[in-house]
């Protein structure tokens, strides 16, 4: 839960910083739906995002293929944000959907893979692992 808040919230906060410096508070929210339904909707699709992932992460401990589909999933879900901003790009957005939509994404993957190896117990396993070689 609490990755899903993080990767949340920073993206939330992405959107709001760069719809705040192109001088047109909050038009991201607006185009994808208005504030509130926006962030509701953001922040469950999020939490859930956050949970498949560490529940990604635990299963890889027992089972390392699984890293192999969870790459593959990784790769469709990128390809569909692409597919999006170049929709939002042609429909509300302008060419600064680019930073919107895939900067926001680009942020919550960066978050993402610094929460997981921060604080998963794999890392210092992969550590441990490293220094027995």
């Amino acid at each position: 839960m609490l990755l899903g808040l993080l990767v949340a919230t920073s993206i939330w906060l992405w959107l709001a910083v760069v719809d705040a410096i192109a001088g047109q508070p909050f038009r991201t929210f607006a185009v994808l739906g208005g504030i509130v339904p926006f962030t509701l909707l953001h922040y469950a699709l999020c939490l859930a995002y956050g949970l498949a992932a560490v529940a990604v992460v635990h299963g890889a401990a027992r089972e390392p293929s699984l890293l192999l589909g969870a790459s593959f999933f990784f790769f469709i879900l990128e390809f569909g944000f692409v597919m999006l901003t170049v929709i939002l790009s042609h429909t509300g957005l302008g060419p600064l959907a680019w930073v919107r939509i895939l900067g926001g994404n680009l942020v919550g993957a960066v978050v993402t893979l610094v929460v997981l190896w921060r604080r998963h117990p794999l890392r210092r396993e992969m550590l441990e692992a490293e220094e027995a070689e």
